[in-house]
């Protein structure tokens, strides 16, 4: 399943299951996980939903605070692109953090461990709260 090897984060899986065993395993369950009610349809549409997304023109039209987290292990939305330094020249009231690479961190999943990123929701939600 390409969604697995894409979604996933090499340093937590090598620590956790560190022998070739274990990691076949692991991988053989992720894809029979996936595959199990898996509409081929949905997924097709999920995927193509984000074909032509293109925020880019309109970065300036958003005026609400915002909070842009990434994590350094995603392989979707790898580190080293340019896109966050030159989006928030222009988005002056968002904020961007990288979640370093580290065996906690899930790479695309990392959004859905809160304990990466609690801290930004509640800086985030100081800065909105009505004064």
């Amino acid at each position: 399943s390409l969604l697995f090897i894409a979604g996933a984060a090499p340093i937590w899986l090598q620590q956790t299951y560190p022998t070739r065993d274990a990691a076949a395993a692991y991988a053989r369950q992720r894809v029979a996980a996936s595959i199990a009610g898996l509409d081929a349809n949905d997924l097709i549409y999920a995927l193509d939903s984000s074909r032509n997304y293109d925020p880019w023109p309109k970065l300036e039209a958003i005026r609400a605070p915002m909070t842009w987290i990434n994590s350094a292990d995603d392989f979707i939305n790898p580190r080293n692109l340019p896109f966050p330094t030159e989006a928030l020249k222009r988005m002056p009231s968002a904020t961007f953090r990288m979640i370093p690479e580290s065996i906690d961190s899930r790479g695309h999943g990392s959004h859905t461990w809160a304990r990466l990123w609690q801290a930004d929701l509640v800086a985030l939600l100081a800065r909105t709260a009505p004064r």
